[in-house]
């Protein structure tokens, strides 16, 4: 008899429980290859050329290719621009991620609250997500315009100095931070939302025979740990969003005025695609990649540690 028909009778014989604990890990591993190897395709591999580039000298449509090593991340920490740009980076997410956070809190437990007309708050709180945001970056732009904006319209009707935004070295970065504000308050508001439906009314019944009538004592020892776990991943995708600002700026101020709104991202696509030096700008990626990454990590594991998972 043949091995391979012999292999496949004694396979026929085995019992369904082995025959299963041998097919199993196959088939898993089969299923999972072509997300695998789209995973290595769409994500790794663009990562690692990156990586490589950042070690040379590449000018994008140049034929060849001069290794140079760590010259480009030399040369970013000694420019003025990269540090300039980092710093408002920091100021932003510093601007951005705390008070997005805090008032989708807000919006979630005062929308909790009402008896009626919950939906229609979250629809309109949650409007500004579905927008595109150059449209959104466009609208505000005219908003604050420091001329023919309804905003300083308002100011001046009202005897009071116009402002103009985005014009002010001093304001500018603070009216970028108050659109992407606005637009992450409605995600994350329905996000804790979700998290407010989780909470048994029977703890906050035990709260209160334990003598915590007051509702702000109960959101404290009640709503806020068992909100822990969503918290946690509210503070985290905030943090990235507000890191990777780049339409806002390239909509609204390019960089200005006098480099006060320049970011990273934004610098890192004048490095690569205005002034083609793709290796400075492969360099400037994994830097961005690098510190979104130690960011990430050092809020998962202090606030993990704080998380109440039930």
């Amino acid at each position: 008899m043949p091995a391979d028909l012999t292999q496949s009778v004694s396979i026929s014989r085995m019992p369904p429980r082995r025959l299963g604990a041998i097919l199993s890990p196959r088939i898993a591993y089969g299923l999972a290859a072509p997300s695998v190897l789209l995973l290595v395709l769409t994500v790794m591999a663009p990562i690692m050329v990156m990586i490589l580039l950042s070690f040379t000298s590449y000018k994008f449509g140049e034929t060849g290719i001069e290794w140079i090593g760590i010259g480009n991340y030399a040369e970013l920490f000694g420019d003025r621009t990269f540090k300039r740009a980092l710093w408002n980076t920091f100021a932003y997410v510093l601007m951005v991620a705390p008070a997005s956070v805090l008032l989708g809190l807000f919006l979630a437990v005062l929308i909790d609250g009402l008896s009626k007309g919950q939906r229609f708050y979250r629809l309109i709180f949650f409007l500004p997500v579905t927008a595109t945001v150059v449209a959104m970056a466009m609208v505000w732009k005219y908003l604050l315009h420091g001329t023919i904006g309804p905003f300083n319209l308002l100011l001046q009707s009202l005897g009071l100095p116009s402002l103009d935004v985005f014009g002010d070295r001093d304001l500018a970065l603070a009216g970028l931070a108050a659109i992407n504000i606005w637009s992450l308050a409605g995600f994350n508001m329905v996000l804790f939302s979700a998290g407010l439906t989780g909470v048994p009314e029977d703890l906050y019944e035990a709260a209160a025979m334990d003598g915590m009538d007051s509702k702000f004592d109960r959101f404290l020892n009640v709503t806020l740990p068992l909100l822990g776990p969503v918290t946690m991943f509210v503070i985290v995708t905030s943090t990235i969003t507000a890191f990777k600002v780049f339409d806002t700026v390239a909509v609204i101020t390019h960089g200005g005025p006098r480099g006060s709104t320049d970011v990273l991202l934004y610098t890192t696509y004048l490095e690569g695609f205005s002034y083609f030096r793709m290796g400075s700008a492969a360099a400037m990626t994994v830097v961005f990649l690098a510190i979104m990454m130690v960011f990430a990590w050092i809020q998962a594991r202090v606030l993990d540690r704080k998380v109440h998972y039930r």
